[in-house]
């Protein structure tokens, strides 16, 4: 993990520093803003998704998408994998209740569609966190490296949903079989997704229990192929755009 994460409580910074908008990313679908936070001596940039600002969608419920931003960030530390920034929902910010993760600097013309191929061989967790976390909107954009080398993936507002939903760009590894030792993490991450696991628990406040019960199956499904699925052919399975 990047020195940043390791040597200071940046979910407390998160959670309880002083949030001032710096200025408006106008790329995305919703309205997304970076912010500057701060506690004592600390300060960091974050990206702050209020949800006030996010688009209504026929699928989504209404006012959802930084609660599902912050589930991610929890179900990635709950895997050990340490993709997803930090990132919190907080009730009172400056537009209102929202999620702020953590900024990564990173090189945006640098994303899945022009990786090495070293880094496509680094993606097989980041197939599984999908699949686990049903994501619809996997976009090549969505991958990042930051100057540490340290693999990231933003925007989860699309996820958790209880119905298949999954759409990426990554197909690279359908039907291979899934390496033992990430085997391993979501046979360790099952007990946790129990009625009274940690888990469970953490994710009551921002998930509704029947989708926080789709991510055990899921998980289960993956453990009893053991294999990476192949892409469906009765739906489309690719998100649109394929890099913003």
């Amino acid at each position: 993990m990047p020195d940043l994460l390791r040597n200071a409580p940046i979910d407390e910074l998160l959670e309880k520093g002083e949030v001032e908008l710096c200025g408006q990313l106008v790329n995305g679908s919703n309205y997304t803003f970076l912010a500057r936070v701060t506690n004592q001596e600390q300060e960091v940039i974050a990206v702050y998704k209020p949800t006030r600002g996010e688009q209504p969608l026929y699928d989504f419920a209404p006012g959802t998408l930084a609660r599902r931003e912050a589930a991610a960030y929890i179900l990635s530390r709950a895997l050990e994998w340490d993709l997803v920034p930090p990132t919190v929902f907080r009730r009172k910010l400056p537009l209102g209740a929202g999620s702020l993760q953590l900024f990564i600097r990173h090189n945006p013309s640098y994303h899945y569609f022009n990786f090495s191929a070293p880094d496509r061989q680094r993606l097989r967790p980041v197939v599984l966190f999908d699949l686990i976390a049903n994501n619809a909107d996997r976009k090549g954009g969505h991958l990042i490296i930051d100057r540490d080398n340290h693999l990231w993936l933003i925007d989860h507002g699309l996820c958790f949903h209880v119905e298949d939903k999954l759409r990426t760009v990554i197909w690279d590894f359908a039907g291979e079989e899934i390496p033992l030792d990430l085997l391993d993490s979501l046979r360790r991450l099952l007990p946790k997704l129990s009625e009274n696991g940690t888990l469970s628990s953490q994710l009551g406040s921002l998930l509704r229990p029947a989708e926080i019960a789709a991510i055990a199956v899921r998980t289960r499904r993956l453990l009893e192929t053991g294999c990476f699925p192949l892409q469906p052919v009765t739906r489309r399975s690719y998100p649109w755009p394929l890099v913003r």
